[in-house]
């Protein structure tokens, strides 16, 4: 790539690189990797690593500190990230993720530097935050829509929501999904558990994923295989108590809290007969997509978020009747089950590939560098005076 199509490409708003947490982390990492290989210099502002290189798989990467406070511990870190901005080069292209992160948005701009914000799902939505921090996050995300050059979406009903409530633009880019060509290595014995002989959990213990209906659903069915549930919940000890209140004295539920070796993760969904998905707000989920590119059979709560990332395919729930119906019915039907985990497999190859998600953020980098912004177009930025109702394409239907 000659110098002249070589951008400068900051990522701010996560706990960077190398991913070991979420979403967003492995979204900066893919991508990032991605956009160095072809020659970009691609800059990643990272905390809470213990690893302090400098560079990570072709990325430059900043190391700064955060309050380690669970309300300000990412608004702190973004803040000092932007500061360090405002007194480096100018980048080409900024992209900042989490919508609570719009009011350093300013700072760039004050440096001319081109940001996309990427909005996340509806925080405001998350039981996990009290009145104060829904109030905040509805603010942050009217403050952002004004203030960002383009805003990025990661599902439909995410896009509807933003033309809908702001009349603006979004880029609609997906995340990618990893593909399990093969089982790996490392076998799942460890927890106790065999190949197709058991259920899977994959989430933090929080209301709107529905642990504990899939937990209760579970428990009153005649399921014979195990029910294993990797989670945690560090500020929810209420919710967690009831989870573990519904689960004594059911030997077949399996409580085996948070998982962070990756390669035992990848075993436990490649080797699972199925994965029960409760995430009811948000995008495009990356546990869901794990799982999909894992060739895992998937029972999912059923919102349009999940049917839309699926095609439809898999089995659904609403209650924790549904569940029980649904894990007896994949049993009962080992083949069609085995069948199904194969198609979403190749929903995911085929319409989730981080090569196609690299190229939809180096496409949006470079028309941010060209100048591009949503308040340059006729349509600006308004916050609309009424109500927003949900829509077939909302969570808030279900």
């Amino acid at each position: 790539m000659s110098n002249s199509n070589r951008l400068t490409i900051a990522m701010v708003g996560t706990r960077g690189v190398p991913a070991a947490y979420g979403g967003f982390e492995t979204a900066v990492e893919e991508v990032g990797r991605r956009l160095a290989d072809r020659g970009h210099d691609v800059v990643v502002y990272t905390r809470g690593s213990e690893r302090r290189e400098k560079e990570y798989l072709g990325m430059r990467v900043v190391h700064l500190p955060a309050v380690p406070v669970k309300q300000i511990e990412t608004l702190s870190h973004t803040g000092l990230s932007a500061l360090h901005l405002v007194f480096r080069r100018r980048p080409d292209a900024t992209f900042v993720f989490n919508a609570a992160n719009s009011p350093f948005l300013p700072l760039l701009r004050m440096r001319r530097a081109p940001v996309a914000l990427h909005m996340d799902g509806l925080e405001w939505r998350r039981s996990k935050w009290g009145p104060r921090g829904r109030a905040y996050y509805r603010w942050a995300e009217q403050f952002g829509v004004r203030t960002a050059d383009a805003l990025i979406a990661d599902a439909p009903g995410i896009a509807d929501y933003y033309r809908h409530q702001f009349d603006v633009p979004t880029e609609m880019i997906r995340y990618g999904a990893p593909i399990l060509e093969e089982l790996p290595e490392r076998g799942v014995a460890e927890m106790g558990v065999t190949p197709g002989g058991y259920h899977l959990v994959v989430a933090r213990f929080e209301p709107e994923n529905h642990v504990l209906e899939i937990v209760e659903g579970y428990r009153d069915s005649d399921a014979t295989l195990p029910l294993v549930v990797v989670g945690s919940a560090p500020y929810s000890a209420g919710y967690t108590q009831e989870i573990q209140r519904v689960a004594d004295g059911d030997d077949r539920i399996r409580l085996v809290g948070g998982v962070y070796d990756q390669e035992l993760l990848d075993a436990l969904y490649a080797n699972a007969l199925t994965y029960l998905h409760g995430h009811s707000v948000g995008g495009t989920n990356p546990s869901l997509l794990r799982a999909m590119g894992a060739g895992t059979a998937v029972i999912g709560f059923d919102v349009p978020f999940n049917r839309e990332v699926l095609d439809g395919n898999g089995w659904f729930f609403t209650d924790a009747a549904d569940v029980a119906a649904q894990v007896v019915a994949a049993e009962a039907a080992p083949d069609l089950t085995a069948s199904s985990g194969k198609t979403v497999q190749e929903i995911a190859r085929t319409r989730f590939r981080w090569d196609d998600v690299a190229d939809e953020y180096e496409a949006l980098a470079r028309r941010l560098a060209e100048g591009s912004s949503i308040h340059s177009s006729a349509r600006q930025a308004r916050r609309r005076t009424t109500d927003w109702s949900p829509t077939p394409a909302d969570p808030a239907t279900r």
